[in-house]
């Protein structure tokens, strides 16, 4: 069974497609949030970060969100990337991978918290509205910080930061398993 994707196999074109799709999306939803966020902007002065994405849904209604879209995609387009891109590593000098695997260390462990922290907020504000005998939009959930004219809707930043997380956790575990040499590339 081989491990690592040569470029002349049907499976690196596959990742490669799949990759090509994935950033499409993810574009395409990134560039109509902030087009969204303007309108919002420009409208009222000010806007819900992430809201436009929690509330719209994505091919049909009562389908999935824009949201879980981007959630989705960008995870599968960087477990891709990982699969494609593997060669250029191996050249990597230690001192880089070193900076950079405690890089992803950071990144790992301030998105977990992040994703705990919204996680944490969005389970106390959903008890206390239920504690006063109200449902609430779950949807419409938000953190006025740090700037309260620009809030941030929990349920985006949950999924964003929880997409953060597992993509760091993956690249921190990639980055410290043992490295082929380029000579083993060859064969």
């Amino acid at each position: 069974m081989k491990v690592h994707l040569q470029k002349n196999d049907t499976s690196y074109r596959i990742f490669l497609y799949v990759f090509y799709v994935s950033a499409f999306i993810m574009c395409s939803i990134t560039i109509f949030g902030f087009y969204a966020m303007i309108q919002e902007w420009l409208t009222k002065g000010t806007y819900v970060m992430g809201e436009v994405l929690v509330k719209t849904e994505f091919p049909t209604p009562h389908f999935a969100k824009l949201l879980t879209w981007l959630f989705f995609t960008s995870i599968v387009s960087w477990y891709c990337v990982s699969r494609l891109g593997w060669k250029r590593t191996v050249t990597v000098s230690k001192w880089k991978l070193t900076t950079v695997q405690l890089m992803l260390l950071g990144l790992a462990i301030v998105t977990l918290y992040e994703t705990i922290y919204n996680f944490v907020l969005l389970s106390s504000q959903i008890t206390a509205a239920m504690v006063q005998g109200v449902t609430p939009d779950i949807d419409s959930l938000t953190v006025a910080y740090p700037d309260p004219s620009r809030p941030w809707n929990l349920i985006f930043a949950t999924k964003m930061f929880l997409a953060a997380f597992l993509i760091s956790s993956h690249a921190f575990y990639l980055s410290t398993r043992p490295r082929k040499s380029i000579q083993e590339l060859d064969a």
